[in-house]
């Protein structure tokens, strides 16, 4: 047999191209199919795979993780992912068995992984936390991102999960990690010395639900809260008159509702305690892309102002 002419041979190339996997050629060009927990992780995803991912959010916008009830169709998306998100530390356990039942076999990422938790305490539903760092384990807060500095080693997480499973595109994803982080840092900055000015005894507030100890932690606020880290809870009549009581005692300036919560138990507190309502507070879940907190770092920019408007109010 005659040897191929050259145009022959690179026609036989190109032909010899095309069987190739797959993987090796035309995946790599598609956006990688993340699939996130609740919106907060979702936003984080995003900025940090820019247009190399596309984002499947379970628990979209103002919806409560807490009370989400999975669909059959959820676990068959998820199933055909390339990456799975979850916060962890038990907000979100429901995520890994709908994705295995959905026969997602790939990695799925704790993004919490690595961060400082609070521990919590059996009574925290009448009281506001008294925590301190912790391993990750059994009665962990699971709020972490409410702290700027934890999200920075969410974020950390994310990139690291982005680049092992996409590694041609892997400086991407750290180059726009390290601009996000960036930009939380600055952030993290300013709320620490906006709420360093203000005196102690003003920097006390009541929310729905006990959903920011770590903003507490971080920035020397103090949070009292009359139903416990999950939204569902009931609170005890108990808990809910020692909670106005010491509202008055300490002359607590303002009670804050939630985008997820019910806000008649707050209006209620507010009634009986004679102070007022702050504003609205983005704990769990983002709001809706007109609102202002349609990204993480929108809604922890929210969250400071708001808080630092009413705190620093006569």
């Amino acid at each position: 047999m005659k040897a191929l002419r050259p145009p022959l041979r690179r026609l036989a190339g190109l032909l010899a191209l095309c069987t190739l996997p797959m993987s090796s050629t035309l995946a790599r060009a598609e956006p990688l199919e993340v699939s996130a927990s609740f919106s907060i992780l979702g936003d984080m995803v995003r900025q940090v795979g820019g247009d190399r991912v596309r984002v499947r959010t379970l628990v979209g916008a103002n919806e409560d993780a807490h009370a989400f009830q999975p669909r059959p169709s959820d676990a068959r998306q998820i199933g055909s992912s390339a990456l799975v998100v979850v916060n962890g530390l038990g907000f979100d356990d429901w995520m890994a068995r709908l994705a295995r039942s959905g026969g997602y076999k790939g990695t799925i990422v704790v993004a919490s992984e690595g961060v400082n938790t609070i521990e919590m305490a059996e009574d925290e539903h009448d009281h506001d936390h008294h925590g301190h760092d912790h391993d990750h384990g059994h009665g962990a807060d699971p709020h972490a991102w409410q702290d700027l500095g934890n999200a920075q080693r969410y974020v950390a997480n994310i990139a690291a999960a982005l680049a092992a499973a996409d590694p041609a595109h892997a400086d991407s994803y750290r180059t726009n990690a390290e601009r996000y982080q960036g930009e939380l840092k600055v952030l993290d900055a300013e709320i620490r010395a906006a709420f360093a000015a203000l005196p102690a005894e003003r920097r006390k507030v009541v929310t729905s639900h006990d959903a920011f100890a770590y903003f507490g932690k971080a920035y020397g606020i103090r949070f009292l809260a009359p139903v416990g880290v999950s939204n569902n809870a009931e609170p005890t009549a108990r808990g809910v008159a020692r909670l106005i009581t010491q509202l008055k005692a300490e002359k607590i300036p303002a009670v804050f509702i939630e985008n997820i919560a019910d806000a008649r138990l707050i209006e209620r507190i507010r009634a009986e305690s004679g102070t007022r309502i702050g504003g609205t507070l983005y704990s769990d879940a983002l709001s809706a892309a007109g609102g202002p907190a349609p990204d993480y770092l929108s809604m922890m920019r929210s969250n400071f102002k708001v808080l630092h408007e009413a705190l620093s109010a006569p």
